[in-house]
């Protein structure tokens, strides 16, 4: 188990958000719920916080109210092997959010992502700077990373 766990604060809408997420992402599940009425933990109450896993990382989400909310100056960063990956993740997410671009989303629940191959950071520090800079120039005319497109600008003379 990590020793630092994420703790995500929701307006109202925790128990959706956690759903959503572990729905998505495999090797992911619920793990506990604490749900609370007026006179204190009751079944069927609202969700205060919950405990939940996306890929074996632990996350917390309160139900906190609208006093903070997200910004992109945190976000997740989902390392995939493929570009199905990639894609899959993508589609998901996106899914009634925002493209911010280079491979960022903003979900519907204002969360943000990078969902970035893992050949991205390799191309990108390559000892060439020439093929470094194409792929980075690249990367930056995209909304979600195309690897096949990075690497033929990384070929490219």
């Amino acid at each position: 188990m990590s020793k630092i766990t994420p703790f995500l604060w929701f307006d109202r809408n925790a128990e959706e958000a956690m759903n959503f997420y572990v729905s998505i992402f495999k090797n992911s599940r619920v793990v506990n719920v604490a749900r609370f009425g007026k006179e204190g933990q009751v079944p069927g109450g609202e969700v205060l916080i919950a405990t939940f896993q996306l890929d074996g990382q632990e996350f917390c989400a309160l139900n906190g109210g609208p006093e903070y909310t997200f910004t992109p100056a945190i976000s997740f960063y989902v390392k995939c092997e493929t570009q199905q990956e990639v894609d899959e993740l993508w589609d998901k997410l996106l899914a009634d959010g925002e493209s911010l671009g280079c491979g960022w989303i903003k979900d519907k629940y204002g969360l943000t992502w990078q969902i970035i191959p893992n050949i991205l950071p390799e191309l990108l520090q390559d000892k060439d700077a020439g093929k470094s800079e194409r792929v980075r120039q690249a990367m930056l005319r995209m909304q979600k990373i195309d690897i096949n497109s990075l690497q033929q600008a990384y070929n490219r003379r």
